[in-house]
């Protein structure tokens, strides 16, 4: 059977591939975006029609939702990028600051590491000097194999910007039959923001092992499950109110 590998293993392709380092993923910030966006505007035109309110009344909320919500999404991701990057950089200067002061716990540090990963005897004394011989690569041994933190720092500014831009673009879709005063906006609202998030599933299907299409449904399943709560929600309160 024929399977296509992801990239090539040949020696040059390895070192060229190795040399770039790895690049910072922002696709979490563009579904975390995108399928928020969808799913909080299309929660408002389900209670704006299950509250029997005028078409206009989605525009408005629709699109202050947009804004409003948008910027919110993108200044709490900022925030939150940020904090990794801070915590990154404080355990940083503490492993420095042991490694400076205090390199035998250090270097017992990296020992028991290695030694719980199946190294023993030269293997274990051999790899323990190899990367406690240069600061650096011991440093960022600690960083990685004791705290779980990878040396890849995504920008906050991008993060934020890529969730607000997702936000926006899928946000406006459950809007767009209102304002272009389509026939039946309702219906072809619902098909519409179902197929974005059909979409959105699927691409985020590549980087994982669900299939493409159960991906897309689960997410399609989740985002219609919001909506449909918001319409029951707004129709209660239209016959309470």
């Amino acid at each position: 059977m024929d399977i296509r590998l992801e990239h090539s293993h040949d020696p040059e392709h390895i070192a060229e591939r190795l040399a770039l380092g790895p690049a910072p993923s922002y696709l979490r910030d563009w579904i975390y975006g995108g399928i928020d966006g969808a799913i909080t505007t299309f929660a408002i035109v389900s209670g704006v029609v299950g509250a029997d309110m005028p078409g206009r009344a989605v525009l408005i909320l629709g699109i202050v939702n947009i804004l409003a919500d948008g910027f919110s999404m993108a200044a709490a991701n900022f925030s939150s990028t940020r904090t990794e990057i801070e915590e990154y950089e404080h355990m940083r200067r503490m492993e420095e600051r042991h490694v400076e002061l205090h390199p035998e716990g250090e270097r017992e540090e990296v020992r028991q590491i290695f030694e719980a990963k199946g190294f023993r005897g030269r293997d274990l004394d051999q790899a323990v000097n190899v990367i406690t011989s240069e600061r650096e690569r011991w440093v960022l041994t600690m960083m990685t194999e004791e705290h779980g933190l990878p040396p890849i720092a995504r920008s906050p500014w991008k993060s934020a910007f890529i969730t607000f831009l997702a936000f926006v673009l899928c946000g406006m879709v459950p809007i767009m039959p209102f304002a272009i005063g389509m026939g039946s906006a309702v219906t072809l609202s619902a098909g519409m923001t179902a197929l974005v998030f059909f979409a959105i599933g699927s691409v985020r299907s590549r980087w994982s092992p669900k299939l493409w299409w159960y991906a897309g449904l689960e997410t399609m399943v989740i985002g219609l499950a919001a909506a449909g709560v918001a319409y029951l929600a707004g129709d209660l309160l239209q016959k309470l109110l």
